[in-house]
């Protein structure tokens, strides 16, 4: 299956199924999953990486117990709209993984995700140490809820 930006993958996503949310570190994986309605993203999992095969494999294990239809990763763009080095390492990943499985894979700019999501924990009142175990998580949500609202606006447009 290719990996392509989000409007390019929605036409090959079945009606119905959930998709798995990655926020790809350096040192973790946060992941959120969807309902099979796609309205709603919800976290999972953090991930801590170790070697690519051994986080792939988990990724996968995660997709089949939730029968998800497909993968959105968050592409760590520039505020420029460059693309660094860990935008490069993130669609290395994802070339990677498309090798191991049929699911399609898709791209969501994930602009200001992280910084978002702090900002969420913080109002919240949420502790440095609490929010540093479940930034990730919550990122791979707001993520993931990014790209489902993207996919509700273009199913509704005419």
């Amino acid at each position: 299956m290719p990996v392509l930006p989000l409007v390019e993958i929605a036409p090959l996503l079945p009606a119905r199924g959930g998709l798995i949310g990655l926020d790809l570190g350096t040192k973790t994986i946060g992941v959120a999953v969807s309902n099979p309605d796609r309205r709603l993203a919800t976290g999972v999992e953090t991930i801590l990486r170790k070697a690519f095969k051994q986080d792939a494999a988990r990724l996968l294990a995660i997709a089949t117990e939730r029968k998800a239809v497909g993968f959105v990763l968050g592409l760590p763009i520039n505020m420029d709209g460059s693309e660094g080095p860990r935008a490069q390492s993130t669609r290395s990943f994802a070339r990677n993984l498309a090798r191991l499985t049929e699911l399609p894979i898709a791209f969501w700019d994930e602009r200001l995700s992280t910084a978002a999501v702090e900002r969420e924990l913080i109002a919240a009142d949420v502790s440095r140490g609490k929010r540093k175990a479940v930034i990730d998580q919550h990122a791979a949500i707001f993520i993931l809820q990014g790209a489902l609202d993207r996919l509700d606006r273009l199913r509704s447009a005419p």
